[in-house]
């Protein structure tokens, strides 16, 4: 059961991520090629290869970048502490994010997200091979048995077993009566506000509300009193 697990040993994470480019035109023509090729059968004949990137360039590890990840951890004080890694330079980036798993608190650390088994735990692992580093231990898979692997999903424990099912995390706060993180920009604004409007910080924001939400909807599935964010 989800309320034996230790509160302190769960790292809320999210992450937020964007195309590689901002123009088509600025990828090499053999990245164009294997994006077409790539995404012929998913886009169909209802996009050009061109459409799809700008439309979900984010979304796929080997055309996006990771722009920010997001984590939070309740405190003794029984509040979300919450910390950023954020940045164009996604090495440098995963790099500090990296750094925090050397610390004795998060060596045997449990990953929480909403969509973590489907998105942001294989993005992050794919970014840092990529990038020419070995993932965290937390996101090494290879060789364990899956009650050996130390994630959790929120939307997996919404499922109860029913695997066509999907649940946003907005819903699943409004359900719990949560207060919605989706207040100022969505995931599908990410890309434009990173490349056109250049405002990272507000990304860094509604990655960090995202945390928050994540954190208190897994405490209402605990039957436990939300969680404010500290101001540490």
């Amino acid at each position: 059961m989800i309320q034996n697990i230790p509160l302190e040993k769960v790292l809320f994470l999210d992450i937020e991520t964007v195309p590689q480019f901002g123009n088509w035109e600025d990828l090499d023509e053999t990245n164009q090629y294997l994006w077409d090729k790539k995404t012929k059968f998913q886009r169909k004949e209802e996009f050009t290869a061109e459409e799809y990137y700008r439309e979900r360039g984010g979304i796929m590890a080997e055309f996006g970048k990771i722009i920010c990840i997001s984590v939070g951890i309740v405190e003794k004080s029984g509040k979300l502490m919450v910390k950023s890694f954020y940045g164009d330079d996604e090495k440098k980036l995963l790099e500090e994010f990296g750094e925090i798993f050397n610390r004795p608190k998060l060596r045997d650390v449990i990953l929480c997200a909403h969509n973590g088994k489907e998105f942001d735990f294989p993005w992050i692992a794919r970014r840092f091979l990529i990038n020419g580093m070995q993932p965290p231990v937390p996101f090494q898979m290879f060789g364990k048995k899956p009650w050996e692997i130390p994630h959790l999903d929120t939307m997996e424990l919404w499922k109860f077993g029913d695997y066509k099912s999907f649940i946003s995390l907005e819903l699943l706060a409004h359900l719990f009566g949560i207060p919605t993180p989706k207040d100022d920009i969505d995931g599908s604004m990410v890309a434009s506000i990173y490349h056109i409007e250049k405002d990272l910080f507000r990304i860094v924001t509604y990655c960090e509300k995202d945390v928050l939400t994540l954190a208190n909807v897994f405490r209402r599935m605990r039957q436990e009193d939300l969680l404010e964010k500290s101001e540490n």
